[in-house]
């Protein structure tokens, strides 16, 4: 709107309302951010900074996201299409006169209208050509930027497709010096571009010319593809006029085109994001229901190479690794910035897993202490696979699976931890279990009853009847036996002055009751190191199960991985395939091109003429 002033800083954006941390732990929904916020500022038209609020966004974002970028000149409605994808009328400024609305890179989350579980991320660049900022390679910059971080690229432009607007194209030509692929400078990658590069979609807007071709129509694709073909020829001319086309079709893996008529009269321009479709151009608005459609069903999830989807999180990562590169006057390399993204994911994956172990633990730390050790190995078994499922998710490049191993290790100290508690548990249990069962034989010891002719009898009946109500008590945990034979042994030296004061034991009385209780001691210790040597056991069964865990879901992941990678490979063949076919085609019409040249010259020579 007319009187609308250019923003020199980004506005606040109020905290989104009920939004959470979308961790692997909580995966609660994005909530609809109001309006866009700046992503990367372009500070006096020379220098880029990733603005940490909206970096915050996104790294709140553990959804896959697609990303839909736009760049064109100056003025050229690129907003509009923009707000419309977003489902709105506003939201990113319009503007109405020659000024630049838009400074940097502006971006704009909302849930995904058509794929549930993933975020669309739009983003709108400053209009390339701006001659208020007369910097070419700030331009060069942030179309580059759009290219690195979208999945789908749109280019948006006036008029026709012509040699003029490819020049305004002139960006692409510059990717190989702007971008790099790999951190090797010794090989040529120009190969891999597709498996790197987002979707390409051609918007033409006030497009006023007939699909039409040598007398037939054409569609919207073939008018795009038409405008592509090469030429053949190594003359300067002819090299200029290919450039720009051979980047679009050899950096790109789809290429895609809407033609748009002039949604309304100048006036109306004015105030495009005021007026309701029925007061547009009726085949405007059809064109851009169709452009919508196109988008939101065929913009995949951004990925890296190998097929790993990018979540908001993983692109906020990126996006900083870019900026910084950029900040520090060397060329981003995508190969280097996936390797910190791989760090930051696994360490992130890695304390998330063990949250997620301890979290799960802590539900079952109530039911202790466990009746046997195979009960807690059983919870440690099912808290750990939750865990390597939450690492597993987030895990990224996990060379050597260094960080799964320092997983196995941390979650057996943990394990190890909570086995302590579980006997402490136990011990703690069985001790006041204990002091409850034996308070009225502790009083009668106290009160000297059992210090009498035929108390020793009496202590042994009480004795029998705690150790039986013991015995049978359920739930004491694993070191019921340990806790009852030191309970016996703390009563030794009582019991033999009991059996010393009763006088109507005899001597050989008195040494048979000191030998049973040496016996049933023997018993019990035996019975103490059998347990143990069982636990033992379970413990190192257990050990080999949790290897056999790991590794089935390392397997799992690794043939995710690549179906992953066979998927994207058979993608990248086919626009291969497609790119070959082109030229070839453009090969079999210079044979025929050639073929009709020879027939010509042999007829001219048959009448006698002479022709260069």
């Amino acid at each position: 709107m007319k009187g609308r002033k250019e923003p020199t800083s980004p506005p606040e954006v109020p905290p989104l309302e009920g939004s959470v941390l979308r961790t692997p732990l909580t995966m609660a929904p994005l909530l609809p951010m109001p309006r866009p916020i700046c992503l990367i500022e372009n500070v006096d038209g020379n220098t880029l900074v990733l603005n940490k609020e909206a970096e915050k966004i996104l790294l709140e974002i553990s959804q896959p996201v697609v990303v839909i970028a736009i760049v064109g000149k100056y003025r050229t409605g690129k907003s509009y299409l923009m707000n419309k994808l977003a489902g709105s009328r506003t939201g990113f400024p319009l503007g109405s006169t020659i000024q630049s609305k838009t400074k940097g890179i502006w971006m704009w989350c909302v849930p995904h209208p058509q794929k549930s579980g993933q975020t669309l991320v739009l983003l709108d660049t400053e209009g390339l050509g701006d001659v208020e900022k007369g910097d070419c390679k700030n331009d060069a910059w942030i179309f580059s930027l759009a290219v690195m971080l979208s999945s789908s690229l749109v280019f948006n432009s006036l008029g026709t497709i012509d040699q003029q607007s490819m020049e305004q194209l002139h960006y692409v030509t510059e990717l190989t010096k702007l971008i790099k692929l790999k951190s090797s400078t010794k090989e040529d990658h120009s190969g891999e571009y597709k498996r790197y590069m987002p979707s390409f979609t051609w918007c033409v807007r006030d497009f006023t010319l007939t699909l039409e071709k040598n007398g037939k129509a054409i569609t919207e694709d073939e008018y795009l593809m038409s405008s592509l073909e090469l030429k053949k020829g190594t003359d300067e001319k002819t090299k200029t006029f290919n450039l720009s086309r051979d980047c679009i079709l050899h950096f790109f893996h789809e290429h895609k085109c809407f033609v748009f008529d002039r949604p309304g009269s100048k006036k109306q321009l004015q105030i495009l994001e005021e007026l309701e479709e029925s007061e547009l151009e009726e085949e405007f608005v059809e064109q851009t229901k169709r452009f919508y459609s196109y988008m939101m069903h065929h913009s995949r999830a951004k990925s890296l190479a190998g097929g790993a989807e990018v979540t908001g999180r993983m692109l906020a990562v990126l996006a900083a690794s870019y900026v910084t590169a950029i900040q520090s006057g060397t060329v981003p390399c995508m190969e280097n910035a996936v390797l910190a993204l791989a760090k930051i994911e696994n360490t992130g994956a890695l304390q998330d897993a063990m949250s997620k172990y301890q979290c799960e633990m802590e539900k079952r730390v109530l039911k202790f202490p466990t009746e046997t050790q195979q009960e807690f190995l059983n919870m440690h078994m099912e808290c750990e696979k939750e865990a390597i499922v939450v690492f597993m998710g987030r895990s990224l490049n996990d060379e050597d699976q260094k960080y799964q191993k320092k997983l196995k290790g941390l979650i057996d100290d943990k394990m190890s931890e909570y086995s302590t508690k579980n006997e402490k548990a136990s011990r703690d249990y069985c001790r006041n279990l204990l002091q409850e069962l034996s308070a009225t034989m502790e009083n009668d010891i106290l009160a000297g009853i059992y210090f009498v002719p035929g108390g020793h009898k009496l202590y042994l009946m009480e004795k029998l009847k705690v150790i039986e109500a013991y015995n049978t008590r359920p739930g004491k945990g694993i070191k019921s036996l340990e806790v009852i034979q030191k309970y016996i042994i703390e009563k030794k030296d009582i019991e033999a002055a009991i059996i010393k004061a009763d006088e109507t034991l005899t001597e050989k009385e008195r040494q048979l009751a000191e030998e049973r209780a040496q016996s049933e001691n023997a018993v019990r210790e035996k019975q103490i190191i059998e347990q143990n040597t069982r636990n033992m056991q379970q413990f190192k069964e257990d050990q080999a199960r949790s290897f056999e865990q790991h590794k089935a879901m390392l397997m799992e992941k690794m043939e995710q991985e690549r179906k992953m990678m066979v998927q994207q490979n058979e993608l990248v063949i086919a626009r291969k395939l497609k790119e070959q076919e082109m030229m070839m085609n453009l090969q079999n019409q210079m044979s025929d091109l050639k073929k009709e040249i020879k027939k010509l010259q042999e007829e001219n020579s048959k009448s006698g003429c002479n022709v260069m």
